[in-house]
C-alpha cells in the first residue's frame, strides 16, 4: 500500500508540473473560474487579521494569495507537491506584491510542519487527487491548532459540472477508455454524499457543514474552451494522446455541438458545482 501511495504521488507529482505551462497560460481564466469556491472557502475561515494559515494543494497560489493580500501581520504558507506550479504562485505573488507568503514544495500525507502550527488551513480542489485523503486530514488535524478552521472544496456531481463533462462525455462516447481502478485520484472522486464531511470527522474534526458554490468557466468561444481543456485537463489530454487526427477533430466537432446547443447565441459561460467543506479541531 505504501509502494502504491508513493507511486500514485509520484505520477501527481510528473503531470502536474508537466501541465504547468497551460495552467499558466489559462491562470487569469481559471482563477475567475474557480474565485467563487476560494472566496466561500476565505468566507468560512473567518480570519484574524494575524492569523498563520497553510494553503494546501494551491497550484499557482490560489486563495492562498489572495488570503495573503487580506492579512495585516498574518503570513500564509502556500504549498503543493509540484515545483513548477508553485513557481507561478511566487511570479503571481510578485505581481501582486505579496510578501507575507512562503511556498513549500511538499506532500500534504508528510507536511514539514509541527503539531498546533496553523490557525487555519485552505484546501481548494486538493482532496480528491490526494492518494490517501484521510491520511491527508489527519496530517492537516496535527499541525492545525486547537479551535482551528479548515475548508477545502470539492467538484460537485458529473451532471453540475458541464465544464468537463462537455469534453470527456463526447470522449467516452468516441473512445474505449480503462475504467480507473475504485478509489483512484479523480475530479468526482469526492462529489457522493458526505464523502469529506465523513473523512473530516474521522479526522477528529467538528461543527463540520458543507455548502454548494455555483461558478462559471467564461471561454466566450467554443474554441477557446477546447483549447483551454486540452491545456489544463490532464485526463482529456491523456486520452485525446490515443486519438488519431480523424478522431480528435470529430470529438472537438461534438464537444462544440453539445457546447453550442446548451449555450446559443450568447458567450460561452459554462456552468459548474463545488461543495465547500468546513470543519473546526
Amino acid at each position: 500500500m505504501v509502494q502504491q501511495i508513493e507511486q500514485i504521488r509520484e505520477q501527481q507529482r510528473v503531470s502536474w508540473n508537466k501541465f504547468s505551462p497551460g495552467w499558466k497560460k489559462w491562470d487569469e481564466l481559471f482563477m475567475n473560474f474557480l474565485k467563487p469556491m476560494g472566496d466561500e472557502i476565505i468566507n468560512q475561515l473567518n480570519l484574524e487579521d494575524t492569523a498563520v494559515v497553510l494553503d494546501v494543494a494551491a497550484g499557482t497560489g490560489e486563495p492562498g494569495l489572495t488570503i495573503a493580500s487580506n492579512l495585516k501581520g498574518g503570513k500564509v504558507f502556500i504549498t503543493d507537491l509540484a515545483e513548477d506550479m508553485l513557481d507561478i504562485a511566487k511570479e503571481n505573488a510578485a505581481r501582486r506584491g505579496i510578501k507575507n507568503i512562503e511556498t513549500i514544495a511538499c506532500d500534504v500525507c508528510e507536511l514539514p510542519f509541527a503539531d498546533h502550527s496553523f490557525d487555519a488551513i485552505s484546501c481548494r480542489f486538493g482532496f480528491m487527487f490526494f492518494p490517501d485523503m484521510l491520511l491527508a486530514a489527519k496530517e492537516m488535524a496535527r499541525v492545525l491548532k486547537p479551535g482551528g478552521r479548515i475548508a477545502t472544496s470539492v467538484w460537485n456531481v458529473p451532471e453540475k459540472n458541464f465544464w468537463i463533462t462537455a469534453t470527456m462525455g463526447a470522449i467516452n462516447r468516441n473512445m474505449e477508455l480503462p475504467a480507473p481502478p475504485p478509489g483512484a485520484p479523480g475530479m468526482f472522486r469526492c462529489s457522493g454524499d458526505g464523502v469529506i464531511a465523513g473523512i473530516l470527522q474521522q479526522a477528529g474534526l467538528k461543527n463540520i457543514a458543507v455548502k454548494e458554490i455555483a461558478g462559471k468557466l467564461n471561454t466566450k468561444t467554443t474554441d477557446v474552451y477546447w483549447n483551454v481543456m486540452n491545456d489544463v485537463a490532464a485526463p482529456v489530454v491523456a486520452a485525446l494522446s490515443n486519438a488519431d487526427a480523424a478522431m480528435r477533430e470529430k470529438i472537438k466537432r461534438e464537444v462544440s455541438e453539445a457546447v453550442n446547443q446548451k449555450y446559443p447565441a450568447q458567450d460561452i459561460l459554462i456552468d459548474s458545482s463545488a461543495l465547500v467543506i468546513y470543519g473546526e479541531k
